[in-house]
């Protein structure tokens, strides 16, 4: 085999080995239990509420996620490596680790003041919320750093000695020309807040119709034998990966900066 025949092979075998994967769902797509299942209040309630806590937490993470990732590719300031390093947190530790952690810190006197204070976030939606923005944030940062080292600082220079202050020369120069990858690490952090799970289980439970978002409904269904539930959920969680990766290429079409 040649040398090309053997690296298409490893690209088509793994393209194979997801396709089948997934194919094998419709197996049990159809039939009475299946469309009882797809029109089931919790199941519809499941997928509403992955949606909206996604995004509130998508958006929520891009917030700081966006200064943050700025900050690291343009300035040199005290703790920069610490910071950096820290993000990668998220992507190197358990995810029931990092929900667990928040179930520790609500027990410490400060998360009991925040409690108290009427925020309930233990076994409660705004949990969600929390644990998903805990997992995407520092993804988001990464991977909207990676979007701005990729244009040349020469864009700001060259704007600033025009007489643009340093906030119209991120929004009228940096963000125009770093907007599709920024837009991509988005759709990502969007598509990686559906489909967490050990975070949002281990912090907000797993209450059908309060907090079981379409992962942990998947979980409690393959749990209680409802094949038809688990089947529907995955197949949604499928389409939604490929239409955030399918608007990622879309997005990440080259294009000339000068």
């Amino acid at each position: 085999m040649s040398f090309r025949g053997a690296m298409i092979g490893a690209a088509l075998g793994i393209f194979l080995f997801y396709l089948v994967l997934i194919f094998s769902l419709f197996y049990f797509v159809g039939g009475k239990g299946f469309w009882e299942a797809l029109l089931n209040p919790y199941t519809l309630y499941s997928i509403r509420l992955s949606l909206t806590a996604a995004t509130l937490a998508t958006f929520l993470a891009i917030l700081i996620a966006l200064p943050s990732a700025y900050a690291l590719s343009r300035f040199d300031f005290r703790g920069k490596s610490l910071i950096d390093a820290f993000l990668e947190i998220p992507l190197i530790l358990s995810p029931i680790a990092l929900g667990a952690s928040f179930l520790v810190f609500f027990n410490t006197p400060l998360g009991n003041l925040i409690q108290n204070k009427g925020i309930f976030f233990v076994f409660e939606v705004p949990g969600i919320i929390l644990a998903q923005f805990a997992t995407v944030a520092g993804l988001a940062t990464r991977l909207m750093k990676a979007s701005l080292d990729e244009i040349s600082p020469r864009y700001e220079a060259v704007a600033r000695s025009l007489g643009s202050s340093p906030w119209q020369t991120f929004y009228l120069i940096t963000l125009p020309l770093s907007f599709r990858g920024l837009l991509a690490s988005v759709i990502l952090s969007w598509a990686k807040a559906v489909g967490e799970f050990g975070a949002t289980v281990t912090l907000a439970g797993a209450m059908p119709g309060k907090t079981e978002t379409m992962p942990i409904a998947i979980f409690t269904a393959l749990a209680s034998a409802n094949i038809e539930k688990s089947v529907i959920l995955i197949l949604v969680l499928v389409l939604l990966g490929i239409l955030a990766l399918y608007g990622v290429r879309l997005t990440g079409k080259k294009f000339r900066y000068d």
